[in-house]
């Protein structure tokens, strides 16, 4: 028995949920989010509150999988989520021109992202980049994607990392 599907998913002031028979769309201030509910889970709004119940017990991994992704689509929708980047290195900066991003990163040429819809990228000071969006999934996608452009190496942690990750330097060659 899944202890996560059976906790019940509080609904804040200013988000709208709608369910349909295969799929629940939930609406707020920062966007709107669907989700296909998966088959053997009945969703349910009752007082402020959306409740998961599976069909059968087998269903019942599906079901606290499924509350997971709907609590955080009610979350993003409400609060949205961010992810910062830090760009470590001589010369390493970013530059915002309209949606694109504008990354020298030590490559011969700038690389430019161009930020999908859904996603607002922000660069306060020319070594941070925040991505933020409603979809905690697509936000991580993005961020992801700007750090493959230049993961950090391992041995001066020069690139672009997420903010307070922990790069594991390796010992040069002695001579």
């Amino acid at each position: 028995m899944s202890r996560v599907a059976k906790k019940p998913i509080a609904v804040p002031k200013g988000v709208d949920c709608q369910i349909k028979p295969d799929a629940i769309t939930v609406k707020g201030p920062k966007g709107i989010l669907a989700l296909k509910v998966p088959a053997g889970v009945d969703v349910v709004i009752e007082g402020g509150e959306i409740k998961l119940n599976a069909k059968n017990p087998a269903d019942m991994k599906m079901a606290g999988t499924a509350r997971a992704l709907i609590q955080n689509m009610v979350k993003g929708v409400s609060e949205g989520y961010s992810r910062k980047l830090e760009l470590v290195g001589v010369g390493y900066r970013a530059a915002l021109h309209g949606k694109d991003l504008n990354l020298t990163l030590g490559f011969s040429h700038p690389v430019v992202f161009r930020a999908p819809a859904d996603i607002t990228i922000e660069v306060p000071v020319q070594t941070e980049i925040f991505v933020r969006g409603a979809d905690k999934q697509r936000v991580g996608e993005v961020a992801a994607k700007i750090r493959s452009y230049r993961p950090p190496e391992p041995y001066k942690g020069k690139g672009v990392r997420y903010s307070g990750e922990k790069i594991t330097l390796k010992e040069a060659k002695k001579a």
